[in-house]
Order: C-alpha cells, then structure tokens, then sequence
C-alpha cells in the first residue's frame, strides 16, 4: 500500500461503562490493525435537474443551459468514458466482457451467464462510445504526438499483432489473418532527471516496410535508440551536406541476445565475457 492509498478508520468502542462492575471506563490505549478492502465500481444515473424560472416583473424565462457532454446526444459521462477506454485499451478487456461488468454491477443477486440483467449495455454501444470517445481526444492526442516526436532523444521498437485481412474477407475467401507492426516511440528522462515530461507514442502499420519509420520519424533530430531493424537505416546516413538526421544509439538489450544465445548453445568463454561485461557497463 502506497501513502496516497485512502483510509477509513473504524473504531470499535466498548462504551462508556464497564460491563461488569458499570464503572466509567478511561482510555488507556488502544491496538490498530489494518485490512485492505475494495470499493467496487458502480453505476449510478446522474438526473440534471434545470429548473425552469419566470420573471415576476418582465416575464423572462430564466434556465441555466444544459451542461456539455464528451458525446453530444450520448448518457456516458466522461468518468464512464473513462473506465471504458482503461479497460480495453489498457487492460485490453474485450468490450463483451465489460459489457457483462456492467450487467452484473446493476443485478448483484443474479445468477451467473443469466441474459436478464437489468443494466444491458450492448456490445454495439459500447464499440460507437469508444470511437467517438477517440474523436474526442484527437486533439490531445495529436500535442503528444507533436510534442513527443519532436524529442532529441527517443526509444523505438515495434512488436507485430494480427490484424483481419478485409482483402480476404471481400473476396469471400473468410477472415484471412496477416501480420501487421505497431511502433512504439518513447520519451522518457526520468532516469538522468531530464525535465521533459515521459511520453509514448504508437503507430499501426499493415506491414513491416521501412517507409512507415521514415514517415513516423520524419520531424524527429537527435538520437534514436533501437533495435537493428533494417528501417532505421537511411536515418543514420548522412545528407549532401553531410549531417545526419538521427545518430544511432544501440540497444544492448538486443546486442546482448546474441551473446547469451551463444553461450547457451555452445558454453563460449568469449560468449560469456561479453555478458559479463555487458551487464558491468549497464550496472555502471
């Protein structure tokens, strides 16, 4: 538990009175022990009230106007909103499965997999909140994406996901899966007390062709460090005035896979000192 982890004290007071003799009782002490409890989420409807007033001298009509919402015409709060975008995008919960949280916080007594919950956000809702939620934060979006790709130093690698191939699925041919990449680029100077604030910033591709990180990376200067991918390449190189765009900054993460894989594989002495010493520059 951290200090920011909120406390309810609870006191158990035995009165005022002793039970046996009915004397007064004076504090003496007491003993504290701690449990660590969960407030479950739940869903509430919030009825904005606007009452309407008239004038008694001039017989304006007075309201104050409706508050704004995060989805015009939509009854999700940006708190909802919110738990919504965490939980797929974060705790990559599929939206059937919260869509049955919901349920289930609505009928605590149900009987589980019952169809007649109550509190029924369909699937079909839930998927439409989600992309206007993100029209919403495109703005937002785009700053960090601004302000992060045009950091002196940034971290790269991509990791593949498969994707539905809509190619198959139009040609009748089922639902044809490929290989698509999604980069990540990170800012993040906490560990030498840099003053720009941690940021990440993430791109899909459909494929892994080095045309997407010279896209990605066309407004960034500085020093990239990454993986060996073949993409980077031309980044490094220097232009007819002979400056270079990016500086590479190899990754010993990746550098030291070689190595350990050697060594596993064949027990190299050499293999093993390069591990060794990899591990004393990274611990240095």
């Amino acid at each position: 538990m951290s200090a920011t982890t909120p406390r309810e004290r609870r006191e158990l007071d035995p009165g005022s009175c002793c039970p046996d003799c009915g004397g007064d009782l004076r504090r003496v002490g007491e003993d504290v022990s701690e449990i660590l409890d969960m407030v479950v989420a739940q869903l509430k409807v919030l009825e904005v009230a606007r009452p309407k007033k008239s004038c008694r001298r001039c017989e304006k009509m007075v309201q104050v106007p409706a508050p704004s919402r995060p989805i015009p015409g939509s009854m999700a709060s940006a708190a909802l909103l919110a738990y919504i975008l965490v939980s797929k995008f974060d705790d990559h919960l599929p939206l059937y499965r919260l869509a049955e949280i919901f349920a289930r916080m609505d009928e605590p007594f149900c009987a589980i997999g019952s169809s007649t919950m109550a509190n029924d956000i369909p699937d079909s809702t839930l998927v439409d909140w989600c992309g206007r939620a993100m029209k919403v934060l495109k703005p937002l979006i785009d700053r960090i994406d601004d302000d992060v790709m045009r950091s002196d130093l940034l971290h790269a690698d991509d990791t593949p996901i498969r994707v539905l191939d809509r190619s198959q699925r139009d040609r009748g041919l089922g639902k044809g899966v490929k290989k698509g990449r999604i980069w990540a680029y990170v800012r993040d100077q906490r560990p030498w007390a840099g003053a720009a604030p941690p940021g990440a910033v993430y791109r899909f591709a459909p494929d892994w062709k080095e045309e997407h990180v010279r896209e990605h990376l066309q407004k960034t200067e500085g020093i990239l460090q990454a993986d060996g991918y073949k993409g980077y390449a031309k980044l490094y190189d220097p232009g007819p005035d002979g400056a270079v765009q990016l500086r590479e900054a190899a990754c010993w993460a990746h550098l030291r896979r070689d190595f350990h894989d050697v060594w596993t594989s064949t027990g190299s002495a050499i293999a093993r000192e390069a591990l060794d010493r990899i591990g004393l520059r990274h611990c240095a």
